[in-house]
């Protein structure tokens, strides 16, 4: 059989970006989220809700990454755990077409968007471990930039579609482009909207093609008898270890609460938009369209300054930008902005959430890209899915402190706005422990 070529494998690992982000952009944030709040009416109940699902998402991921990471690192059989969890990630966003509006069983829905998350968190774990065997250490910060931009694209592909074509408005009835659903979907029950679910799925099956034609796992798949004993002692000698590795130790901390942080700002942007400056479905699409271009611009970009100046103050510099932009939300409301009193019609608080809107999308997207090259710079050679392993442990580790705590606090208050404030206390943890890392890693 015919070699692949490098440039092919390299567009095969950029096709997972593309495939998969649609969950991130259509499911977690611009779509799916604000739909959700619709159902329930209540922004601040939404918001609540949407925090402690997410958060129970959280807590599976963060204890079975290292372990799955561990057990691939004595397989090298990559590809297998990204088709199983592939599958998982299909299911849950088919699923999520029964979130019917008259007949709304909310724990059900949660757990299939669970259920697609993890498969998604999960798979990336293992694409994520194959960036070093795509090129030079050099090279890696470019290379993963350029896969972040793809994905960008990928996913304001599919949510343009979603927004000209099928999703609906609740009062016209009417897609962002006045045109009726397609397939003869019905707006009365929102077929439209909750075509995004099979929509995600359709777009991942799709565009995974070239991934699974034109990537190989470069380490053999072996049988391994007493795998996931060894995987757990795997798992406990690097834990046990990490104490030794203090820039390792300090870089998988830092990363834990800002990503965290982050994530926040994904999952709940969508639900907090529709709640407090009252935003439609379409509304907050186009809220996506801007943060998306905005992050597929400087993801690319971002892969550049990367390579000159290293990953370190690359991170730096967004976790400062996004710290502004979550101390900055609090602020903006339908009656007000940073205090200044705003008449109901208004467009100057739609106005500065748009421009937010694009710097988490340009700071954002370069974080990503920046964080996983700076994995490799700190991992161990030979060990690169444990190592990302632990990277996907630290980004969920604390991944349900930041829903949980503003399902908590927003409850607590009764306001979506103080429900964020979590945000602000986790972005200021990971730049003071961002600190201490060495950018090479430990010698």
């Amino acid at each position: 059989m015919k070699a692949v070529s490098h440039a092919k494998r390299l567009w095969g690992w950029f096709f997972f970006d593309w495939a998969s982000q649609p969950y991130n952009t259509l499911l977690i944030t611009f779509i799916f989220a604000p739909y959700i709040k619709e159902l329930i009416g209540d922004g601040v109940q939404a918001q609540a809700a949407w925090g402690f699902g997410i958060g129970a998402g959280g807590v599976i991921i963060a204890l079975l990454a290292p372990v799955l990471g561990a057990m691939a690192d004595h397989s090298g059989n990559r590809l297998a755990w990204i088709k199983m969890f592939s599958a998982m990630y299909v299911i849950g966003a088919f699923g999520l077409w029964w979130a019917m509006p008259h007949d709304f069983d909310l724990v059900a829905i949660l757990i299939l968007f669970v259920i697609g998350m993890i498969g998604m968190e999960f798979a990336t774990i293992f694409t994520n471990s194959m960036l070093p065997d795509l090129g030079t250490r050099e090279e890696i910060g470019r290379i993963s930039g350029n896969g972040w931009a793809f994905g960008y694209l990928g996913g304001l592909s599919a949510l343009i579609i979603m927004l000209a074509f099928f999703a609906e408005s609740g009062t016209t009835g009417k897609t962002m482009i006045g045109l009726d659903p397609l397939f003869g979907l019905d707006a009365r029950t929102r077929e439209g909207t909750r075509f995004v679910g099979p929509l995600t799925g359709f777009w991942y099956l799709l565009f995974m093609a070239p991934f699974f034609m034109w990537v190989k796992d470069p380490k053999p798949a072996v049988s391994t008898p007493g795998a996931v004993k060894r995987a757990l002692a795997s798992v406990w000698g690097t834990l046990s270890r990490l104490p030794n590795t203090p820039s390792l130790f300090s870089y998988l901390g830092a990363s834990m609460f800002y990503r965290d942080a982050l994530n926040g700002m994904y999952f709940f942007g969508g639900i907090y938009a529709a709640g407090v400056l009252e935003w439609t479905v379409v509304d907050v699409g186009v809220f996506g369209i801007i943060a998306i271009i905005s992050g597929a611009i400087f993801a690319w970009l971002g892969g550049y300054v990367d390579q000159r100046m290293g990953p370190k103050p690359v991170i730096m510099g967004c976790i400062i930008v996004l710290g502004f932009v979550a101390v900055s939300i609090i602020f903006v409301s339908r009656e007000s902005v940073y205090g200044v009193a705003v008449g109901p019609r208004s467009t100057l608080p739609d106005v500065t959430f748009y421009i937010f809107g694009a710097l988490i999308g340009a700071a954002g997207g370069i974080i990503q890209s920046a964080s996983r090259t700076m994995m490799v710079f700190q991992a161990r050679p030979g060990q690169m899915v444990e190592a990302f392993g632990l990277y996907g442990l630290a980004g969920k580790a604390t991944s349900f402190i930041a829903p949980i705590s503003i399902g908590i606090v927003t409850a607590m208050t009764g306001s979506q706005q103080i429900g964020v404030t979590p945000l602000i206390v986790l972005f200021a943890m990971g730049f003071l422990l961002l600190l201490l890392v060495k950018p090479d890693g430990d010698e």
